[in-house]
């Protein structure tokens, strides 16, 4: 089970995503629109960040989606970054300060529904 975080004002889906019982709970945090500052990843299995795409994608800074990375490592919740987006994303790529992040929750991570 999963909820967009897209801004701050959305944070709290966060929040309600952890009284959901679900095997997994991830966040997409995309679009992300601007930057969210601490979120609170516990109960957390995963992340994935990615920028806007398409006509009037609006840009996605790089220190944004560093802070969230940080977050995940600190945290160790799995942190997957899908794209930078932009009007012409396969042109943008997905390699943040120089590499992939492609993480998944671990199978040991996975609990069961209640």
């Amino acid at each position: 089970m999963g909820v967009s975080v897209e801004s701050r004002t959305q944070l709290h889906r966060v929040d309600r995503l952890r009284g959901v019982p679900a095997a997994i709970r991830f966040l997409s945090i995309e679009p992300l629109l601007e930057r969210l500052g601490s979120v609170d990843l516990r109960g957390i299995d995963w992340a994935i960040v990615g920028g806007e795409s398409g006509p009037g994608a609006r840009p996605m800074e790089p220190a944004w989606v560093a802070e969230i990375r940080d977050q995940c490592l600190a945290a160790r919740v799995p942190f997957f970054f899908k794209q930078w987006g932009g009007t012409n994303k396969k042109k943008a790529g997905r390699l943040l300060d120089g590499r992939s992040w492609d993480q998944l929750p671990a199978a040991s991570r996975h609990r069961r529904c209640a």
